[in-house]
């Protein structure tokens, strides 16, 4: 035994590291980002696969749809609309309660009520039969009065929302607070708090009484997974709106924190208790939120509807209403694991129904205990595994391992609602696994010749030849020169990738990258870089020397568009999903030689012409175009045709950039590229009527593909006309992300 561990050390000792570097990430210190990402994916995938699915008809959405816009007019309605869907809910539907997903910051004039005070006040001062006839009309007239009479001895929850904005300022009335700043003085600095709020009217707020914040935690990659049951603002704690309709709905029981104390005197918030349910939280107060299905796990039914009695009483009756809305114009969509655009309004009642069935995924300190305590029996088992028996029977061990580790993590959801991470784990048996099998090749291998690294690596023969002919002036040494690089990517190429098994995926890539490839190496004589995933990254210039480098990069990338329109209907034909493909393209000095290390070199350009370069690719799907270049391949290539798309400073960057999109020399629509450009030139002068009007008639006369870069300045001409940039304004758009 202890000769097999010598012979076998370097895999022991590689074996350890690994294992360390999990252990290490479920401690915390550090967390790896990609485990995270891991354990935030297979989350969703386990809360996809639970669904129970169905409707559940205890909660009803009344809904401020497409429908009720159309018969009540555009949001915010008057509130004596709103009072009558409150009359009509309580009186002839006699709901168990409801919560408004809307919050109403400011008072009603749609009666004209305030001009006809202000009228009494000042030029009709005198005229007493004015008065009496306001003072007869003011109850009628007075639209927030009537809503709040609505409201008054109701089991009303109002919505408000909360803020960390440097720039918000509160408003509104906060309702009554579920805890006191001493209930959670031991974790007070863990709680989620709100700088600023947007509250309701006071009038209404006091007339319902009670309320909870409708804001839901977005979590690193823009998905709302979680809900704060309370949130600090000030010295008191406020509940979620879920939270506070389920404990209307189960009679306002009592609500405290359960906060657990450590041997080291260390506090941690556990769980939240409403009467005799545990409601389990993380430190920060958060919930995690068990969605039943995708949307529409609820019953919805048209606002307008309800206030007409059209909607059958049977829905309504002793039911949990919330009044949200699903019109897209309304912005109440959010990202979540079930639905890109998931109505906001049910994630609240996704919320109550949890909060009912007690059936909140729990996520407890213990947790981590017992992820540590896997990991160090996972690690040593498998290093054994994977050095004593043959690798027929490790790559079965280790698969059944995964399956059983699976299967439990997924028994432990559906029976006990624990979140279990997991990728730690499958880390282990991966890389132990992928560090065996990689050693043992690398031994076995280990004898046979290296090839040695040629230039034939990076180019196309014909160059091979050409240079040939005077070795002596190539090197594969380091040097600074002016090149010209190019960058494609597929988009959304990951949900593309998603939906096919991995051979068909190898083959689907293969044939888009071959056609790539082939314009660049073959038919433009370019020089291929490497391939990140669907990535494609090539240089011209380089080993070469190239005086048309820019202009063969630019006619390469025109050319990969129409490789990429001509290989679609092929893709189809194999019932594969058409793909289209965005190119940036920059020139600069860089330095390109041989690079690496004493284990692999890699002939390859490095500079921050690269850096612009990917960067510029990754705006083409910002500005809805294909191609786009920076001014400097512009200017070495001033023979063909383009339309200036914007002046941007990139992040990480100080100087701006003008980006340019190349044309087809024999397709393109003249008089619209004259058009676009005056509409650049009226929006750098901040004459927003007029770029907004050009850029309207270009809507009508140009094709649709058109329309999103069009778009693109109309939505930042709304923004300025909001928010002026200054006479200072250079017209520079700054972008803050990669």
């Amino acid at each position: 035994m202890k000769a097999s561990f010598r012979k076998h050390w370097p895999q022991v000792l590689l074996g350890a590291l690994l294992l360390l570097l999990a252990l290490m990430h479920v401690l915390g210190t550090p967390r790896l980002p990609t485990l995270s990402q891991i354990d935030v994916y297979l989350y969703d995938v386990r809360l996809r696969l639970g669904m129970p699915g169905g409707v559940d008809s205890r909660i009803v959405i009344v809904d401020i749809d497409e429908k009720s816009l159309g018969e009540l007019g555009r949001w915010p309605w008057r509130r004596d609309h709103l009072a009558k869907l409150i009359d009509q809910l309580f009186d002839h539907y006699q709901i168990k309660t409801v919560g408004f997903d809307v919050v109403f910051a400011e008072p009603d004039e749609s009666s004209g009520l305030p001009v006809l005070r202000r009228m009494a006040a000042n030029e009709l001062s005198t005229n007493t039969a004015f008065k009496n006839e306001l003072n007869r009309l003011t109850p009628e007239l007075d639209t927030d009065a009537r809503f709040a009479k609505a409201l008054n001895n109701r089991s009303v929850i109002t919505g408000f929302y909360f803020s960390n904005e440097a720039k918000a300022v509160s408003s509104g009335a906060l309702p009554p607070a579920i805890l006191k700043a001493s209930d959670l003085a031991p974790v007070s600095k863990q709680i989620v708090g709100g700088k600023n709020y947007g509250g309701n009217l006071p009038g209404l707020q006091q007339a319902a009484g009670h309320g909870g914040h409708f804001v839901p935690i977005l979590d690193s990659d823009g998905i709302a997974r979680r809900v704060s049951l309370v949130v600090k603002i000030g010295e008191d704690y406020y509940p979620a709106l879920g939270l506070a309709l389920a404990r209307m709905a189960l009679g306002q029981e009592a609500f405290s924190p359960v906060i657990e104390e450590s041997t080291e005197g260390v506090y941690a918030l556990e769980a939240f208790r409403l009467g005799n349910r545990r409601l389990p939280v993380n430190e920060n107060g958060w919930a995690l939120i068990p969605f039943k299905g995708p949307q529409g796990s609820f019953p919805y039914v048209s606002a307008a509807d309800v206030i007409s009695g059209k909607v059958s009483p049977e829905i309504l009756k002793d039911k949990i209403v919330l009044l949200g809305t699903t019109a897209p114009g309304l912005k109440d969509l959010r990202a979540t694991p079930v639905g890109e655009s998931y109505a906001g309004v049910e994630i609240h009642a996704n919320l109550i129904a949890a909060i009912l069935d007690q059936s909140l995924p729990q996520h407890p300190g213990y947790l981590f205990g017992a992820e540590f305590l896997l990991l160090l029996i996972l690690g040593p088992l498998l290093i054994w595994v994977l050095i004593r028996f043959s690798p027929l029977f490790a790559s079965v061990f280790c698969l059944l391992l995964m399956l059983f580790l699976t299967a439990g993590n997924i028994a432990l959801w559906h029976y006990a609602h624990l979140d279990m991470p997991m990728a730690a784990s499958l880390m282990i048996i991966v890389g132990l696994y992928t560090l065996n099998m990689a050693y043992g090749y690398f031994f076995e291998s280990r004898r046979k010749r290296q090839l040695t690294q040629l230039f034939g690596q990076y180019v196309v023969p014909e160059l091979v030849e050409r240079m040939s002919e005077d070795p002596e002036k190539y090197t594969m040494e380091g040097q600074n020169r002016p090149l010209t690089v190019l960058f494609t990517d597929v988009r959304s190429f990951t949900k593309i990738s998603e939906g096919m098994p991995a051979d068909e995926l190898s083959r689907f890539m293969n044939e888009f990258l071959t056609e790539i490839s082939t314009v660049i190496r073959h038919q433009h004589l370019g020089t291929i870089d490497k391939y990140i995933g669907d990535c494609v990254m090539a240089f011209w210039g380089a080993p070469v020397f190239d005086p048309d480098h820019a202009q063969n990069a630019v006619l390469a990338s025109l050319e990969i568009q129409e490789a990429i329109h001509q290989l679609n209907p092929k893709l189809a034909a194999r019932n594969w999903p058409a793909i289209s493909v965005g190119v940036g393209v920059n020139t600069g000095n860089v330095t390109v030689g041989d690079m690496g290390s004493q284990f692999r070199m890699n002939y390859t350009v490095m500079g921050d012409a690269v850096n612009l370069a990917s960067r510029v690719e990754s705006l083409t799907k910002y500005y809805g175009v294909s191609i786009l270049v920076s001014e400097n391949t512009r200017n070495a290539a001033p023979n063909l045709v383009y339309r200036e798309i914007d002046r941007v400073r990139v992040m990480g960057k100080t100087e701006a950039v003008t980006l340019y999109e190349p044309l087809p020399l024999t397709r393109h629509d003249e008089a619209a590229l004259i058009l676009f450009h005056e509409s650049l030139k009226l929006y750098r002068k901040q004459e927003w009527d007029l770029a907004e009007m050009q850029l309207l008639n270009l809507q009508k006369i140009t094709a649709e593909n058109e329309h999103h870069l069009y778009s693109v300045y109309l939505e930042r001409i709304q923004n300025f006309r909001r928010n002026p940039p200054g006479s200072n304004w250079d017209g520079v758009h700054q972008f803050d992300s990669k």
